[in-house]
């Protein structure tokens, strides 16, 4: 009789010959937890904007150094993007963090919203996702020590995801060329590993640059910066009906004069173009920035534009998905304490929904339907290796990403307790991968397979160099 072994049987095969040993990596985990619970605290008090995660990076790194792993800094031209090394020969697993915050989002641990101090807040999660994965990474490290095995486990530190684009610096310099997995994680309301696409991202600062003159006493020497800003805003709000359903274009003046009476000579307006493929994304900026050129010829203005960021969409692997998902289950959810369930009741109450744990204590069902909603830059690395990646409740159920609720929350244990089960998630992951080569070998067949023997990487930004400044 011929056997034939598929990759799920081998899957299942490979973690029930080693439970015990990945139970006790595991373990080690949850023995460390008040000691990652401050690392991702104080990371959350930093709250350092893109490109100028000075403090933050450096906490990760020293984490990583005392654990023994060999640190490589400054990659991709980035000063805060840094690697992470421990092991030698393959397989090779990418283990990615983040750490970055966003700019007008206090600092506040609070059930209700308060004063914003204008500064940068952590409302995207990024202080626990950092954690998370430089846990994940030392328990793989511990791994291959206590079981004697060949692997090299990889941490990339990933500076600038909101909006810089700091993968694709590091995914254009080759940086994951020699990995077989990648793998991350997120910050959410709820714990999943379904497929979960991304839309396609360009951005770019539109400068338009005047002539001054007084408003009132020689209004017809001036040219407006501001009247190309407005003029541009209007054309593209206007495109908006004549695009496609799933395109997205925000923006915000940045700069637009500091006195009514002074015709402004400079004014600056940000834009984002998004969809769910990159073509469409390209074709979309093009139009956005024939609008800016039309503003600056009616106007009597001139116009430049600087690339800031650009990402591809997300290409999921089904095969790396479904043993995410299911170790994810393995992992499970976890409780509110008294207390944290009054602190969320509070924060539910503020969003205008009722308190619903059912994914916070489980697992939401497996599923590939879900419709893109943001973009990250783990796109691009997705189409140069093999990338899974999970969702966990570090926030109240049904917060979105990028409030003050997402803030508050990740401040608190509710966010320390989504972050563990992250950690272990990926550990179990890589650890399986490591004893289960066969599933990297699949992995890759479907990876060739959706991104096509002909692809070739083109990075949305072109051949700028990082956009250190583009938070300034």
């Amino acid at each position: 009789m011929r056997y034939i072994f598929t990759p799920t049987f081998l899957l299942c095969l490979s973690f029930a010959f080693g439970q015990g040993r990945y139970n006790r990596i595991l373990n080690t985990i949850d023995e460390n937890k008040t000691n990652y619970s401050n690392i991702a605290q104080q990371i959350w008090s930093y709250a350092e904007m893109g490109f100028q995660e000075k403090n933050s990076s450096a906490l990760l790194q020293k984490t990583l150094m005392d654990e023994g792993f060999e640190i490589t800094e400054g990659i991709a031209e980035i000063p805060t993007a840094f690697l992470a090394t421990f092991g030698s020969g393959g397989p090779v697993i990418a283990i990615l963090g983040e750490f970055d915050a966003l700019p007008g989002l206090s600092q506040k641990a609070l059930p209700y919203k308060s004063s914003n101090d204008g500064n940068a807040g952590h409302a995207c999660g990024h202080h626990l996702f950092g954690t998370a994965s430089a846990a994940a990474a030392i328990a793989l490290k511990n791994y291959l020590i206590a079981e004697n095995k060949s692997g090299t486990v990889k941490f990339y530190g990933c500076p600038a995801e909101e909006g810089g684009s700091g993968k694709v610096y590091i995914t254009r310099a080759g940086l994951f060329d020699d990995v077989d997995v990648a793998l991350h994680w997120h910050a959410d309301s709820k714990n999943s590993a379904s497929i979960r696409p991304a839309l396609a991202n360009k951005s770019a600062k539109f400068r338009f640059y005047g002539i001054s003159s007084h408003a009132a006493g020689a209004p017809e020497k001036g040219r407006s910066s501001l009247d190309a800003v407005e003029a541009m805003n209007n054309m593209v709000n206007m495109m908006r009906e004549h695009t496609s359903e799933s395109t997205r274009i925000h923006y915000v003046i940045t700069q637009g004069g500091k006195a009514p009476n002074v015709v402004p000579d400079f004014a600056e307006v940000y834009y984002y173009a998004r969809h769910a493929t990159r073509d469409e994304v390209v074709n979309v900026f093009d139009r956005i920035v024939n609008a800016a050129k039309g503003a600056a010829l009616g106007t009597g203005t001139t116009m430049e534009y600087e690339m800031i960021g650009g990402t591809h969409e997300l290409l999921h692997n089904e095969t790396l998905q479904r043993m995410v998902h299911k170790n994810l289950e393995t992992i499970g959810g976890y409780a509110y304490t008294l207390e944290e369930k009054a602190f969320a009741e509070k924060i539910s109450e503020s969003l205008g929904i009722p308190l619903n744990t059912e994914y916070t204590e489980g697992i939401e069902p497996y599923s590939d339907n879900s419709k893109a909603g943001g973009s990250t830059d783990v796109g691009d690395v997705s189409f140069a290796v093999p990338t899974v990646g999970l969702r966990t409740a570090t926030w109240v159920p049904g917060t979105p990403a990028h409030s003050w609720q997402a803030v508050a929350a990740g401040g608190t244990d509710i966010g320390n307790k989504g972050m563990m089960i992250a950690a272990k998630t990926l550990a179990l992951t890589a650890m399986e991968l490591i004893d289960n080569p066969k599933i990297i070998s699949a992995a890759k067949e479907e990876f060739l397979q959706k991104r096509g023997l002909d692809f070739k990487y083109i990075p949305m930004l072109g051949n700028r160099k990082p956009a250190l400044n583009y938070r300034n």
